[in-house]
Order: structure tokens, then sequence, then C-alpha cells
């Protein structure tokens, strides 16, 4: 496809007003501001006038098949939230509800621009599945809950997804699909058992995928637990930042954590909107972006949000420490933006993603900027951020697919999808109501 008249956002997030940009197979081809010679070579042409070309985002924290508990706990805290409502709905959840719940989180972070994410959840295989299907990116795990202290390998059942996800499910679907190793929280694990994930996670060179901090609770918690350790000191004394982690969360962190995060090169995922439906607080992102640590956004699950509208997470971002700490030059669009679109990139193992760049995969989302919410144009990154909505996306592109396009998912049946989650939540409500 041959992008032409079209506003783009540079690797560098420089604003252009009008370039051709052409894609070839998978990856960004031609950037310039007159057409390719080969133009021809392109195939179809669109016709830019009015959009923006930008990186997709890549949501880097999520629960994929949580579309199912989309507002069906609400006004909760988190432990309530996790034991009273969560926890007993996702124990009446089958592979293949998680196979359609996945398959509606893509078609709605399609829509609003989203190529890739980090799924923390079970049933790996159905997972991969509906990824695959949709024709996305994700990095998936597993999260073991795991209170009695044995090592993972004796949890037969979670311990031969883990070992399915690195061998069968990493690097599937040419590249497209990556795994993780992953516990769910310092609070829903021990000593033992998440060492010997952080061991496995070493043996097949995975990054670990982790809760991390998100509770002021689970934090003064952890230290009392393990002789004052927080729960970062304690992820990196049994080694889950050896090769690398992506920390969930990370509200109650402090200046030692940052440190230690900065160090390690460890990505801190923010979650603004789930942190503050929950009643977690506010992560101090400025503090983890001065530091040097690599901050990526995320949607978080449905059940906390309750959308993977990741705009609203940008503007969020962006909004939310200069209200929380008094001082209105805390975190730049631009820094909003990076968080979405290459931090997440990165955060996934995705190096060559992110960025309108030559070379890079044709990971694209395609913004109608011609909204009365975006006029005047004073600076385009501020529009985005503060103005735009992923309601204004026309077109997602993954690895030069076109995913969504204007109303219509090419690669998904969204009717179908809709009604077999539609039908599945209230069959589980049924079965919770009826104390099956």
């Amino acid at each position: 496809m041959l992008f032409k008249n079209i506003a783009i956002l540079d690797e560098t997030l420089e604003y252009h007003a009008s370039c051709c940009v052409g894609v070839k197979g998978d990856t960004i081809d031609y950037i310039g501001q007159d057409a390719p010679q080969d133009a021809d070579a392109y195939g179809e042409v669109f016709d830019g006038t009015g959009k923006l070309l930008m990186a997709a985002h890549y949501n880097a924290h999520t629960h994929a098949p949580m579309t199912l508990l989309r507002g069906f706990a609400e006004n909760l805290p988190l432990q309530a939230w996790l034991e009273q409502k969560c926890w007993p709905f996702e124990a009446k959840m089958t592979p293949e509800d998680n196979y359609w719940a996945t398959l509606l989180s893509c078609a709605e972070m399609a829509r609003y621009g989203t190529v890739s994410f980090s799924d923390m959840y079970y049933h790996t295989a159905e997972r991969a599945k509906a990824v695959e299907e949709a024709g996305m990116k994700a990095n998936l795990c597993t999260s073991p809950i795991a209170f009695e202290p044995k090592p993972i390998q004796e949890y037969e059942t979670v311990f031969d997804e883990m070992v399915f996800g690195a061998e069968s499910v990493h690097g599937a679907a040419n590249g497209r699909l990556k795994f993780d190793m992953c516990i769910h929280a310092e609070y829903t694990n021990n000593d033992i058992t998440a060492k010997s994930v952080f061991d496995t996670a070493k043996r097949y060179s995975l990054p670990v995928h982790v809760h991390v901090a998100e509770t002021k609770s689970e934090t003064d918690e952890c230290r009392k637990r393990h002789d004052g350790k927080s729960p970062v000191q304690w992820l990196e004394s049994l080694g889950a930042m050896d090769v690398g982690m992506i920390a969930a969360h990370c509200v109650y962190v402090d200046d030692e954590d940052i440190s230690i995060l900065a160090r390690n090169g460890a990505t801190v995922v923010h979650n603004p909107a789930s942190n503050m439906k929950l009643s977690s607080g506010f992560a101090p992102v400025a503090k983890m972006l001065e530091a040097g640590v690599n901050v990526a956004l995320g949607t978080d699950g449905m059940a906390s949000n309750n959308n993977h509208d990741m705009f609203q997470d940008m503007y969020l971002m962006a909004m939310l420490p200069k209200g929380n700490e008094l001082d209105p030059t805390l975190v730049t669009p631009k820094q909003a933006i990076t968080a979405a679109t290459r931090a997440g990139a990165l955060a996934q193992g995705r190096e060559d993603c992110g960025l309108v760049k030559e070379g890079f995969k044709a990971d694209l989302a395609v913004l109608d900027v011609t909204g009365v919410s975006w006029c005047p144009v004073n600076d385009m990154l501020t529009n985005v951020v503060y103005a735009g909505h992923g309601s204004d996306v026309v077109l997602t592109m993954c690895d030069g697919a076109v995913l969504y396009r204007d109303g219509a998912w090419p690669t998904i049946d969204v009717g179908r999808v809709k009604f077999e989650v539609a039908e599945r939540t209230v069959r589980i409500q049924s079965e919770l109501s009826q104390g099956e």
C-alpha cells in the first residue's frame, strides 16, 4: 500500500504535514515527501488527505479474556474485586470462553489502533489461536497463583503450559507471537515457586511479566513478609530481572526501587485508568522517566478499565502527574506517545517495531484529523494526546496487513464474536447465581 498526501509522525515524533509512505510486505519500505519512483509496485494507493499516520500502539499489560467481565466487578478495591468477583467468575471460564473473549479484545484493540499486546492469563493455546487468526501480535504468558511453597515444576498444569508457550508459541505466526514467563504477583506466590519460575525464564532466555507494587497494602505486607524488602527488591533478590522484567503498575515504588528498575533495564507498564478505577493510586511516572526507566502503557483487563482505547491512557498518563504533583511540566505529549508505541514494542522484544521508519515493521495507525476537536493544529502531538480518541482511527495495519478499516475487520467476524461473548457471559453468571 502507498499512503499519499498524508501527515505523519516520523521516527522522532516530528510532525510532517504531507508525505508518502510505502509498505511492501510486512515492512515500511519508503518515506518521503514525493512519491517513490516505483510507485506502482506498492499496489493500492491510499489518499491521506485529512489523515495522520503514526506508529500503532503496543498495549503492554492486558488480561484479554477479561472482556467477559466487562462491567461485572464494579466499585470495589483490588482485593475484594479479585476475591469476591473476578476469581469466582474466572473459575467458570472454559478454554473456548478464553478464545472468544480474546478475539473480542483483538477486535476492540484493532479498532482503536493497537496491533500488539502483552497478555497475562491462562489457556495459552486458545489465546494464541485467537491472536493468530486476528492477524495481531501478542506476548502471552500464564500467571501462576502459587501459595504452597514448592517449585513451579510441581505445579504440573501451569508448568506444562509454560513449557508449551516457550517451546511452541514463542516465535510462532512469523514472529507475531511471543511468550514471556510470569508470576501473578508477590502476594500470590512464595520464594520457592517464584525463584523456580525465574530460573525457568533464564533457561529459555525469556523476560518475566509480573504485577508489582500495585497497592499500598501489597507493598506494606511484602515488607513484613520479606525482612523489609519492597516488591521490587524482593523480585531483584530472586533473579526476576536477570533476563528482563515487565513490571505492571509500580504505583508504590520509592527512589531506591526506581533506581533498581532503571539499573536492571526493566520496563514499567503504567496502567493509569485501572489504577484509578480500583483506587490503587498514582504511579510516579515522571520520576521513573527522569531516572531512565522504560515506561510503557497498558489498559489492564476490562473489569478494571473498561475499554482498550490506548488514547484514553495516553491522555491520563500526561494529565494525572500534573494535577497530582501540582507541576504542569510533568510528562509531555511526546513521552506519552512514546510510552504507547516504541516503549511498548521494546518491552515486548520487538526491536524493529514502534516507529514510522524505513525498514521497520509496518505497524501503523491512520487517524482522521478533520474532526472539530482537532482544529486548529498548533501542535500535532498535543492534539493526539489531549484531543485524540480511538474512535478517530480509520485504519490499523499490522505487519503490512489491514486489521481494521472504516468500520470493517477483514480478519474477524465481529458479529459472531460479540454473540459468543455475550452468550458465554450469561452462562457463567447463571452458574455463579446457582452456586454451581
